[in-house]
């Protein structure tokens, strides 16, 4: 019997890129972890006020640095509003996406 094809390690795996970030797409993240529609967002709230613990926090930075944002989990900490986020989001992703928050 012919042994089996190995298995390539994972980051040999081709991954499809991530869509641009931007203003609408920030609202949709958001939304989805607060169970919301995008357009219940109100983007003064606090991330933490609204229901965001730190895994729905890492699950969204990741989605975002694989869509280019160059960000930590201690730059979302550090700012008190879904609207600062956004404003370092659009500062850290090469300029795609500006819109004001």
């Amino acid at each position: 019997m012919p042994e089996p094809l190995p298995v390539p390690p994972p980051a040999s795996l081709p991954v499809p890129p991530a869509a641009p970030l931007n203003l609408d797409g920030f609202r949709a993240d958001l939304a989805e972890c607060l169970f919301l529609e995008p357009g219940e967002v109100d983007l003064e709230e606090s991330p933490l006020d609204a229901g965001l613990d730190s895994l729905r926090i890492v699950t969204l930075l990741e989605r975002w640095q694989a869509a280019g944002a160059e960000v930590t989990f201690v730059d979302l900490a550090e700012r008190t509003s879904f609207a600062q986020w956004w404003r370092l989001l659009s500062e850290r992703t090469g300029g795609a996406g500006h819109a004001d928050a």
